[in-house]
């Protein structure tokens, strides 16, 4: 055999065991290359998982959050509704053409001057001053005080004070009644 034949042969042998390795070669570099392709493809969905997850999450919070803040600006427009009410409440029975004004003051002034002790000082709001004068003849009248209606009993040495202004009838009143006032204005 001559030396151009065995290096044919060693040739031909090296070509033949390199064409097996590369062969070989792509073969695991396919099978890795699908393997690879199928972690990814788990790693893509757990992350598109996780990211639905966090998107049906974020949607229920955002939801929620909307929820009460609409709520919120319900309460306040109902407590500035209320407030305003309120207010109008205080204005009507505050002014001087309130209707029935004086029949009120003289119904107060019965009630108070039948259960108040002798020497009470009637102090009036100054708007009532005249009609509690009419009504309550003989009665010690002493300094205005400040209100929108009424009078208050006070005793000459002031230890003893009952409070007949229509500020806390009215709060009284209010505050009892809440719960219809709401249902008028709110429906609910």
């Amino acid at each position: 055999m001559s030396l151009e034949t065995l290096a044919g042969e060693i040739s031909d042998s090296a070509k033949a065991e390199a064409k097996k390795i590369t062969a070989a070669a792509k073969k695991e570099a396919k099978g890795l290359l699908k393997e690879a392709g199928k972690q990814v493809e788990a790693y893509r969905s757990d992350v598109i998982s996780r990211a639905e997850r966090s998107s049906q999450q974020l949607s229920v919070e955002t939801v929620a959050a909307a929820r009460q803040a609409n709520q919120q600006r319900i309460l306040v427009a109902r407590r500035e509704e209320l407030d305003a009410t309120w207010e109008r409440v205080i204005e009507a029975v505050g002014s001087a053409k309130f209707k029935g004004r004086s029949d009120l003051i003289k119904s107060l002034a019965t009630g108070a001057l039948s259960s108040a002790g002798d020497g009470m000082v009637l102090r009036p709001v100054s708007k009532d001053r005249k009609a509690l004068e009419q009504c309550a003849k003989g009665v010690n009248f002493g300094k205005d005080v400040d209100g929108i209606g009424g009078f208050v009993l006070e005793s000459e040495d002031g230890s003893v004070m009952m409070d007949y202004r229509f500020e806390g009838r009215l709060r009284d009143a209010w505050e009892n009644n809440l719960g219809d006032v709401s249902q008028i204005l709110f429906g609910q």
